[in-house]
């Protein structure tokens, strides 16, 4: 074998064999149905204990990539062949879901306010200067190093774009992509994704789900040329797209030549110690866009949203929308930044696992 643990690395030693073992999976030198190595004999190859090969294990598992068996050990699951692969029948049990009070842990105050201090003292009378059109640099800049730690995201500053919520974002989307496009959207799906884009005159499909996500069938009937999809814990229906589905919608995007809009406004919020793989890191061929805010993770006030265009796309922007000011203060930029820089937003996130963890054991 050929797994290692290095020190100096900034990833926990669970998250690099986790890494490691994927890449193995999804280049099928394990394939669907092998054995993945033991659990003590991977921890003597790699250098470390037998528990963080049990949490790379169960990231593994929650994910889609392998299984667990009694008494048998691991089992690849996952084969790249599935997204393919016909439409599955939907699951006889219910759909886990999270209540909105629950999801919506809040921030802590005296952090926040500490932070706004620190902000005025920090950056004085420039709290007053105008935002440039794509949002201030420094709340670029923190936001791709957190989409490198937390997603493994490798994007620049300049491929993010910053707005007043989603919902603004969508209308940016709309406009940059023209309304002599097809938009497929997921039945169900939160309400205000469809009026928005209606309202800057598209066209949309609603394309039915099942417990996977949008049923192959659909996907292969609609003449969209661009799916809006949240893979993570879609609202109303609290689906989550594995791995399959999500390469499923990659090679959809790839033989249409069209467009993902990767929505994963509720992404944060897994129970998982690490966040779901997001399409935009998976794709490399096919064009996607990649949405998210901080509404959730930190209060339903902080109307500040983010996209991520691909590189081929960012000419286009410029010369369509590059005149549309930043929606959001400098003020509020300078704050997020700060949060993010300092590490007390991802503290926030991890203890709102926690109590997601706890929440669902003791139901």
């Amino acid at each position: 074998m050929k797994y290692r643990i290095t020190e100096d690395s900034t990833s926990p030693a669970y998250l690099q064999l986790y890494y490691q073992l994927r890449q193995d999976i999804v280049q099928q030198i394990y394939q669907k149905g092998t054995k993945l190595p033991s659990k003590r004999l991977l921890a003597e190859e790699a250098g470390c204990s037998v528990i963080t090969v049990e949490h790379a294990y169960s990231i593994l598992c929650d994910e889609g990539y392998a299984e667990a068996r009694e008494r048998s050990g691991y089992f690849v699951v996952y084969q790249s062949e599935d997204f393919l692969a016909k439409d599955a029948s939907p699951r006889s049990e219910p759909i886990a879901s999270y209540s909105h009070s629950h999801a919506n842990a809040e921030f802590p105050f005296s952090v926040l306010s500490k932070t706004m201090r620190r902000v005025l003292a920090k950056y004085a009378d420039r709290i007053l200067i105008k935002s440039p059109n794509h949002g201030c640099a420094e709340l670029r800049k923190t936001i791709a190093e957190y989409l490198a730690r937390s997603n493994g995201m490798s994007v620049r500053p300049e491929q993010i774009i910053i707005g007043s919520g989603a919902e603004y974002l969508y209308s940016m989307i709309a406009q940059l992509l023209g309304k002599d496009r097809i938009f497929g959207l997921e039945s169900p799906s939160y309400d205000k994704i469809k009026q928005v884009y209606e309202s800057n005159g598209i066209t949309c499909d609603l394309l039915k789900m099942d417990a996977d996500g949008i049923k192959t069938s659909e996907l292969k009937r609609t003449e969209a040329s661009v799916l809006h999809v949240t893979p993570f814990h879609s609202f109303p229906s609290g689906v989550t797209a594995d791995v399959s589905k999500r390469n499923e919608y990659l090679e959809w995007a790839i033989q249409r030549n069209g467009y993902l809009i990767e929505d994963n406004f509720d992404s944060e919020l897994t129970v998982s110690r690490k966040n779901e793989d997001t399409i935009f890191s998976m794709g490399k061929q096919a064009s996607v866009i990649y949405l998210n805010t901080f509404s959730k993770t930190i209060a339903p006030s902080v109307r500040i949203g983010y996209m991520v265009l691909p590189e081929h796309l960012l000419r286009a922007f410029d010369e369509k929308l590059g005149f549309y000011s930043c929606t959001v203060p400098v003020f509020e930029q300078y704050v997020l930044a700060e949060l993010i820089a300092s590490g007390d937003f991802e503290r926030h996130i991890n203890r709102m696992r926690r109590a997601r963890r706890n929440l669902l054991f003791k139901t």
